[in-house]
């Protein structure tokens, strides 16, 4: 399936680690990140790791071909095919994959795992909030929703520029408020501002070049090819999005809110 790529707004394949058209990194792919699970042995230790409740109560079955409604799981077949389902409330089953790719095959299931963890959090989440939400809820609701409207504004400003620069022969990229500068013998590196050119700095719009280029520009390399990809992808360990799917035991798990008439 396609997606829209966050930084060049192209679509790409969802199963990349990078656009196929600017090389950045492919935010939505997280199998390849430290501690997520590639096989399905992995995957049931993951779903113990994180104490979720029962198969029976999630309706998720790793490694197990479940033939009742309302079910979500992967089995490998006798055939070598790794099989990705959805069963239905009707009892109709769709394949949402099957194919070789063990690695893809869980990633697919994973995703989906994680997806409902969060919505029966969410489920939880607004349960206990009609439970104590007075006059002091109502304002910290407002609040709550100051924060997020001011934050995704801010973000707007910030990403606006984002692109690349080309000021006197020298290339530049910018990302939010970080500058990285282009060398010919080591290629992208980040640039603190006390060492880029003032008139460039203070007119860097001026010099405005795109928001992306073809793999030819810049030596057959661009920003997330090179130095920039490092920094990122060390700064992004699995850490900071998986430990959000740790289950609290106290809480409830409820099956039943799950579309089970889509298909997936």
């Amino acid at each position: 399936m396609k997606i829209k790529c966050n930084y060049c707004g192209n679509m790409t394949d969802e199963t990349k680690e990078k656009c196929e058209h600017c090389n950045a990194p492919n935010e939505n792919l997280k199998r390849v990140g430290d501690g997520v699970p590639k096989t399905i042995e992995e995957l049931k230790q993951w779903y113990t790791a994180h104490n979720l409740p029962a198969p029976e109560v999630t309706r998720f079955f790793i490694g197990e071909d479940y033939q009742k409604p309302k079910a979500f799981g992967i089995y490998k077949n006798s055939d070598g095919n790794f099989i990705v389902y959805k069963n239905k409330d009707t009892g109709e089953r769709a394949i949402r994959y099957e194919g070789k790719d063990e690695v893809y095959a869980v990633n697919e299931l994973y995703m989906k795992l994680k997806e409902e963890i969060q919505n029966q959090k969410n489920r939880n989440s607004k349960n206990n909030n009609k439970k104590t939400y007075g006059g002091d809820g109502l304002k910290i609701i407002v609040f709550t929703m100051f924060i997020i409207m001011a934050t995704f504004a801010f973000g707007i400003i910030t990403s606006r520029n984002n692109g690349y620069y080309d000021y006197e022969g020298t290339e530049y990229y910018k990302r939010f408020n970080t500058w990285y500068i282009y060398n010919d013998n080591s290629g992208w590196s980040e640039v603190s501002k006390d060492n880029i050119n003032n008139n460039f700095y203070n007119n860097y719009k001026d010099y405005y070049e795109g928001s992306n280029y073809s793999d030819t520009t810049f030596g057959g390399e661009d920003i997330y090819d090179s130095k920039v990809s490092d920094s990122w992808a060390s700064s992004t360990s699995s850490s900071d999005w998986d430990s959000d799917s740790n289950w609290d035991s106290g809480s409830s798990w409820d099956s039943g809110s799950t579309n089970w008439s889509s298909d997936w």
